[in-house]
């Protein structure tokens, strides 16, 4: 009796976990849309409520020894709010106060996910999993996982197939510890240096910032959202967020419509074209409307025009920002309400929406239908990413997905490939591997954080290459390599500078690594946002003088980076510049007087290894800078597309920058030749062809990065005095002819007309060819006989 009575209790429990399992919205056959229906069908309002908030994740977990479990506080704010979604649970920096003994390895980063949904699906009334979201432009930024160049290296690449393959490994290392959804690609287009964040953003050009940003969009989420090792991607930030005036973090943007319409949005249409699951909102306001309470941007613009389907997320408190800095809602209730009505879907806080939506709701001010609308955005992609079908990651299988060796490798051909040749006098690059003593001097040369950049994991010492370790590993054994850090990047209180002297007066050449850091550190406070709190004069400097929040008034060397470069020349033995920075810094005495120099921004982990790579001459640079470097702050703006008339000259210097957009040299050199242009235009498009030949006249076997720009010469509104519209770098050996096939169609020349609607019109349009925006070597035309419109 007691056998059987088991036996029909297992029975019957068998049946309701069937029962439980055909739920329709448990049901993994049913089409999304009908899954997402019957859940919202069985949601109260809280639970509603709940899904829109994502809080900080890393205070979700807690940690003992090998034990990593759900925290307490997990426990309580699932039961408060109901949840929906967790930002960087696994991230670690000095602001989370994670560290490499406090924070989370891989391993323990896949358990701890693990424990969360599992506390999710177990213990919740409808066992919704968690959505979450990790902060990865440029590597998973977890302890761990591989650091790669930031953004702009990356678009100094000119190689979006390359970095869509960057992008996928990083969507593998997020997806193996339990991350389904990354932030990036940052697509604001950076036209003042002096803005903080300069060093995430792919330049200064709409279609180049396009092609990477699409790029990193495939290479995030593949063919579609829901594939092994894939993560939803979050477009940052929604819009114009980096033109603030005056250069300040968050500032008002004062930008026309025009502009917005063809040079900031942009990049971010084609990003949503290729599928980008997410997009966050900026925290600057335009014209007077925040962006995360405006509808035109939200409701028109990105869905109805751009028929984006994901879901908007808002950027760190920037809800409670419409009734904080920006005073456009009387109370928190007001700002919610104001958000949700707009189309801004999730609250990355917890604060914004939260019990202040709840009011709204109760009180009419935001209706049920959008309420509901904003909840199916975000359930829907929790379904197409599997999370209620598997919410779990496979903990064996994580060693073999992060930080492998391919994931190095490919951080070292990123950060080679972004590397900017600016100068070669008497082709002093490369340099012989046998010399018989080098000296590596500079704050930059052997600090591993200040080329790593923002948004950046603790690191174990042996994981980051630094340009010192680069440089001993390239040279013979009988290379005498002599290390001084001369100063530091901001405190003058660091410096020997008599040091750095001896060794260079004994050094057959110096390598000198200067230029700035974005490296947090515990010293440094921060604000709620996650960005740095600036003391102007504070006593004790730590080196960041870039990273969100480092705002610049001037974009000199910082410290005494300057007066160390100087005597280090004044010894008359050649000097090797190397930059490490994450903004253009002044660089006027060192093109001037430095025999070479050559540009990494923040090169990864790798960086120290690709940077020997190319002083000795393993690696033929051709990196292209995607922002142009001033000749001064007093310059700015100074990007090469503005729009006509051309610019004159000052009275102190010209008007031109020290080194222009698309500017790079290379070891070998390249000729131009037989430019061909045919047009074909149809009835509603046409077809322009450009045929050239590019030839390797050099020694050396290298890569050109060709542009094609284009002059619209008579426009019904003005237009740009040049803008980039096609681009190809090219590996050709010495000796050898590429012919290089550009195509242009209507979309490519369109502009916003005078009756507010998309263009192309007729008349005559000038093709430049070159190796840079200011290094033209073909030119050609064609002229359209008739309006085209789109």
């Amino acid at each position: 009796m007691k056998i059987k009575h088991v036996l029909i209790l297992g029975m019957t429990g068998l049946f309701l976990t069937g029962q439980a399992q055909v739920l329709p919205y448990k049901n993994s056959k049913l089409p999304i849309a009908d899954r997402v229906e019957d859940l919202i069908g069985r949601m109260t309002v809280e639970e509603k409520v709940g899904q829109l908030s994502k809080l900080l994740g890393w205070e979700m977990y807690e940690k003992s020894g090998n034990n990593v479990r759900a925290s307490q506080k997990l426990k309580d704010v699932v039961k408060q709010q109901h949840i929906g979604l967790l930002w960087a649970t696994l991230r670690a920096d000095p602001w989370t106060q994670k560290t490499l003994t406090n924070g989370l390895s891989p391993q323990e980063a896949a358990r701890a996910t693990n424990a969360i949904q599992r506390f999710m699906v177990d213990s919740t009334r409808l066992g919704i999993p968690l959505l979450l979201s990790e902060e990865a432009p440029h590597g998973h930024m977890a302890i761990g996982a591989t650091v790669f160049p930031t953004a702009i290296g990356q678009a100094s690449t000119w190689n979006p197939t390359l970095i869509q393959t960057m992008a996928s490994a990083i969507a593998r290392e997020t997806y193996a510890v339990g991350g389904k959804n990354g932030y990036g690609p940052v697509l604001d287009l950076a036209r003042d240096p002096r803005w903080s964040r300069t060093e995430e953003t792919y330049g200064e050009d709409p279609y180049l910032i396009a092609q990477m940003g699409q790029a990193m969009v495939k290479g995030f989420q593949g063919e579609k959202i829901g594939q092994t090792d894939k993560i939803i991607s979050t477009l940052k930030h929604f819009v114009a967020y980096a033109v603030p005036e005056g250069g300040h973090n968050g500032g008002s943007v004062s930008i026309g419509e025009r502009s917005l319409l063809q040079n900031f949005l942009p990049p971010f249409e084609a990003a949503v074209k290729a599928g980008a699951g997410s997009v966050m909102t900026a925290y600057n306001s335009i014209d007077g409307v925040p962006c995360s309470s405006n509808p035109w941007l939200l409701n028109e613009i990105l869905r109805k025009q751009w028929g984006f389907n994901g879901f908007v997320v808002s950027d760190l408190l920037s809800i409670s920002g419409l009734n904080g800095g920006h005073a456009t809602a009387a109370d928190a209730v007001d700002a919610a309400q104001q958000s949700l009505n707009a189309g801004l879907d999730v609250d990355l806080s917890g604060s914004g929406y939260n019990q202040n939506l709840l009011d709204a709701v109760k009180t009419g001010r935001v209706d049920q239908q959008t309420l509901d609308r904003a909840v199916a955005r975000v359930l829907h992609q929790k379904f197409a990413l599997g999370l209620f079908d598997q919410p779990y990651v496979d903990e064996r299988v994580v060693d073999k997905k992060v930080a492998t060796k391919e994931h190095i490798d490919i951080a070292r051909r990123v950060a080679r490939e972004a590397l900017v040749l600016l100068k070669n006098e008497h082709n002093l690059l490369p340099l012989s591997k046998s010399l018989k003593r080098i000296a590596v001097i500079g704050p930059n040369a052997d600090n591993m954080y200040n080329q790593l950049g923002d948004y950046t994991a603790p690191q174990p010492d042996e994981k980051v290459k630094t340009v010192l370790t680069g440089v001993r590993a390239a040279v013979s054994k009988d290379t005498k390599v002599e290390y001084v850090k001369g100063c530091a990047i901001r405190d003058t209180s660091a410096s020997d500078i008599a040091a750095a002297v001896q060794a260079a007066s004994k050094a057959d050449v110096t390598i000198l690594v200067l230029g700035g850091s974005s490296a947090r550190d515990f010293k440094t406070s921060y604000q709620a946002t996650g960005a740095a709190n600036i003391e102007s004069g504070a006593s004790a400097l730590s080196d960041m003088e870039s990273g969100e929040g480092f705002d610049r008034a001037s974009l000199d060397l910082l410290g005494n980076q300057l007066a160390l470069l100087k005597a280090l020349q004044a010894t008359g033995k050649p000097v090797v510049l190397v930059t490490i920075m994450g903004r253009p810094l002044n660089l006027n005495w060192a093109a001037a007087h430095v025999p070479a120099i050559v540009n990494a921004w923040y090169p990864g982990q790798e960086g120290g290894m690709a940077i020997a790579d190319v002083l000795f001459g393993d690696y033929n640079p051709a990196g292209r800078l995607p922002i142009s470097i001033a000749r001064s702050v007093g310059q700015l703006p100074v990007h090469y597309n503005h729009t006509k008339p051309k610019h004159h000259d000052y009275v102190e210097f010209d008007a031109k920058p020290l080194y222009a957009f698309g500017y790079g040299l290379s070891y070998t050199k390249f000729a131009y030749s037989d430019l061909e242009v045919t047009l074909a235009e149809q009835a509603d498009d046409f077809e322009c062809t450009v045929r050239l030949n590019v030839k390797n006249t050099g020694a050396r076997d290298g890569e050109e990065v060709v542009q094609l720009y284009v002059v619209d010469e008579v426009s019904s509104v003005v237009t740009p005095v040049k803008q980039l519209k096609k681009f190809s770098r090219q590996a050709i050996k010495k000796g050898e002819t590429r012919e290089l096939l550009f195509h242009l169609s209507k979309e490519d020349l369109k502009l916003w007309g005078l009756d507010k609607k998309w263009k192309t019109e007729k008349g005559k349009f000038t093709l430049l060819v070159g190796a840079a925006s200011d290094d033209i070597r073909l030119t050609d035309g064609f002229t359209l006989t008739k309006d085209y419109s789109l």
